[in-house]
């Protein structure tokens, strides 16, 4: 029988192995053990209901990654709360909207933004009560620990996630545990993930990748995690060397960045060795970034993708390098997949439209919205992606762009991530984000921000020339804007519509 909560994976796990390593915290050399995993879920639990937050409830925590965040996260749903993780990226906009919103009764936060969070629960009303913290650890009470409450069932909502809101007020994908279960199984059995696997992440724990896949993941396959507080170009391969993963979890802003860093040292590179593979998703991979990471450090890797609205799960590369396409997150994962037209007809394969997912890891709808729910996800379990793609004959799904961010001008549809893959090509060009401007002859033109790699120059009309040799001057940037940094989410995915309106 297949486990279907958070806590039945934790006890089982618990149970099978109990000493057997789950998280590795390296700022302090802690490692926490699947009993002591089990412990400290049943502590917090303890805890929140002698605080007297009944079952079903929400809690929240504001940390960065650490001990006391993975308690948080996977404690409150052991005892059958609803955690609703905050960025440590939101604005006071989003806090004023989010905390009354979600209802949450209690947030851990460390010393640095808890102020932050009472100013912000005092200004909406919220009520919510804050707990300073500090990462490394939550400091539990030893008090004789009630019983938990009664332990939560698969359909059971567990995970409470804000959309980055880069338009209007953020959504609250509301995920069960059937929802969590069901992605991170069907990553580890598309991933070959077992016992012995371990995987080293930065992704933020309030964000879907940094929750499902690096954290749900190991938990699942009862393998482990190395999780430091916050990436580091020059730790990476330290920490490669100190911990010897097998797997990496990464987004494409990472690889750039360790493109760009200092080589690995002998001993490093003999570690890297041991990594079967590196996983990238949140945003895609240029594919002359995906050969250049594979040829100067001999890790392959696997291209894929998620969405918060089913638990960063949908599509996956094959493990075997023979078999992937490069530009293509994959085959579907755990779901079924379909591309639609405007008129919600399924598509023929090479024709690009919206593309759909649906599965047991789909979220159970948007918090308090029922209208949008309806709208984003149909009576018979489809999920409307708001991903422009189309799948080929071979059963990989491509992605052009996104239904909000795709350029119209003069009528016609301009893909900006075309433009971007186009602007990456030129040697002195780091990173690239294309975007639709107003315009009154077109409706929308097309503006690039460009940021250089260090040391390296170039000019406008140099870019020109290039993007016109390769796109034609109908698709070339009008404009182009160099700047220091791209505006990204927390899983370094750019927010281009915020491109716009800087």
């Amino acid at each position: 029988m297949k486990l279907r909560s958070i806590r039945a994976v934790i006890d089982a796990q618990a149970g099978l192995q109990p000493d057997a390593p789950y998280l590795l915290a390296p700022e302090t050399g802690t490692t926490i053990t699947y009993a002591g995993l089990r412990d400290m879920c049943e502590a917090l639990g303890s805890e929140l209901a002698a605080a007297g937050i009944p079952p079903g409830a929400v809690v929240s925590f504001l940390l960065p990654n650490g001990v006391a965040a993975a308690t948080v996260f996977l404690g409150a749903m052991y005892a059958g709360y609803v955690v609703a993780p905050i960025s440590l990226l939101a604005q006071d906009a989003q806090l004023d909207y989010i905390l009354p919103h979600s209802g949450t009764r209690l947030i851990f936060a460390d010393a640095a933004h808890a102020q932050r969070l009472r100013d912000a629960a005092e200004r909406s009303g919220s009520g919510a009560l804050v707990r300073v913290t500090d990462p490394d650890h939550l400091g539990l009470s030893n008090r004789a620990r009630r019983a938990c409450p009664v332990p939560p069932n698969d359909g059971t909502a567990a995970l409470l996630m804000y959309t980055s809101g880069t338009t209007g007020v953020p959504k609250g994908a509301l995920l069960s545990h059937r929802s969590l279960v069901h992605g991170a199984r069907s990553v580890a059995e598309a991933h070959a993930l077992g016992r012995s696997d371990r995987v080293l992440s930065s992704l933020p724990l309030y964000h879907i990748n940094g929750q499902c896949i690096a954290t749900l993941t190991p938990l699942v396959s009862g393998g482990s995690v190395v999780m430091p507080h916050r990436y580091s170009t020059r730790e990476w391969w330290p920490l490669v060397e100190r911990y010897r993963p097998t797997w990496l979890n990464v987004v494409p802003t990472i690889i750039a960045y360790l493109l760009h860093g200092d080589d690995p040292t002998p001993n490093q590179r003999e570690a890297c060795k041991g990594v079967r593979f590196a996983r990238s998703a949140s945003a895609p991979l240029p594919p002359a970034q995906h050969r250049a990471f594979e040829e100067r450090f001999g890790i392959s890797v696997l291209e894929a993708m998620g969405l918060t609205e089913c638990a960063s799960v949908a599509f996956a590369n094959p493990l075997d390098p023979r078999e992937r396409k490069l530009g293509s997150p994959g085959k579907p994962v755990g779901v079924q997949a379909r591309v639609v037209g405007p008129d919600g007809a399924v598509l023929p394969p090479n024709t690009r439209g919206e593309i759909q997912v649906r599965g047991e890891n789909v979220m159970l709808g948007y918090f308090k919205a029922p209208e949008l729910t309806e709208t984003t996800l149909s009576s018979d379990g489809w999920l409307s992606t708001g991903d422009l793609g189309y799948v080929d004959d071979d059963g990989f799904y491509f992605i052009t762009g996104r239904l909000k961010e795709l350029i119209i001008k003069g009528g016609e549809n301009i893909a900006p991530r075309e433009i971007d893959e186009a602007l990456l090509k030129h040697p002195a060009v780091l990173e690239a984000a294309a975007v639709g401007i107003p315009d009154a002859n077109y409706g929308q033109e097309i503006l690039a921000c460009i940021v250089l790699k260090p040391g390296s120059t170039t000019t406008e009309a140099e870019l020109r020339s290039h993007c016109s040799a390769l796109l034609g001057r109908y698709k070339t940037p009008r404009v182009f804007r160099f700047v220091d940094e791209l505006p990204k989410g927390p899983s370094g995915k750019v927010q281009r519509l915020k491109l716009a309106t800087s």
